[in-house]
């Protein structure tokens, strides 16, 4: 006799259902391309193409560059200042420095007051030459202090174009592998495309200190120079009011 058919038995309690075959197996796929991609800045650095890489290299010494400038600036700004605090302090009597710009201002004006005033030169006259000799010291250092700033405004302009070309060229080279491969999978296309936007980002790092430092170290630059002038023209103007030591004692 034909042998029956066996039923199918079913399953026993508590025992998990297996998945058909190939169940899950796409979502394996994306979990293993994704771990083959480290997505850390680190990871996407080291996995960027050798001209993207070379971008991400040279914004970075721009972002260093940027930072050293603007330490370099803070101070030369807070001593600036205080020089220029030292200038308004003589104006007012409060305090004669002996050292540093203050004092190698007054001196260059006591030089002039020093030797009087010429009996063809009006008191204006005799007050410009004062402060003529009084703003040379200021205005060298002044511009012993702008240096780099130039520099910052370059990174501010340059740097965000920078970044964006290595991002075209990554975006390019991600295209490109796709046309290849011919996977358009998120795990295939999203290493690319970060890698390509990590070098924009690095630009952007580099440029929004740069312009912000420029901007306010040259407001504050400009207004302790102008602080400075008017302390000088007020120095000037009480020097050309007093007689010079050599006059009295030619009248003497």
């Amino acid at each position: 006799m034909p042998a029956a058919p066996s039923a199918a038995l079913p399953p026993a309690p508590g025992a998990a259902a297996l998945p058909p075959p190939g169940t899950g197996q796409g979502a394996a796929d994306l979990a293993h391309a994704a771990a083959a991609h480290d997505l850390s800045p680190l990871g996407l650095f080291m996995m960027a193409d050798p001209i993207v890489k070379g971008v991400m290299l040279l914004l970075i010494l721009a972002s260093i560059a940027c930072w050293g400038i603007i330490i370099e600036k803070m101070i030369a700004a807070r001593r600036l200042k205080a020089e220029a605090n030292r200038l308004a302090g003589a104006v007012t009597g409060a305090a004669t420095p002996e050292s540093g710009l203050a004092a190698e201002v007054i001196r260059a004006g006591a030089r002039e007051w020093h030797e009087g005033r010429d009996a063809a030169e009006s008191r204006g006259e005799y007050r410009e030459r004062m402060e003529y000799a009084m703003r040379a010291p200021l205005v060298a250092a002044f511009r012993a202090a702008e240096p780099g700033l130039p520099l910052l405004a370059t990174i501010g302009a340059v740097g965000p174009f920078v970044g964006l070309f290595g991002t075209v060229w990554g975006i390019m080279n991600s295209f490109s592998g796709i046309a290849r491969s011919g996977d358009t999978s998120l795990a295939v296309v999203a290493p690319g495309i970060a890698e390509a936007l990590f070098a924009t980002a690095i630009g952007l790092v580099a440029a929004i200190p740069s312009v912000m430092a420029y901007n306010r170290f040259t407001v504050a630059f400009t207004r302790i120079r102008q602080g400075a002038m008017a302390s000088i023209h007020e120095l000037a103007a009480g020097m050309a009011r007093r007689p010079a030591p050599s006059r009295v004692r030619a009248a003497e």
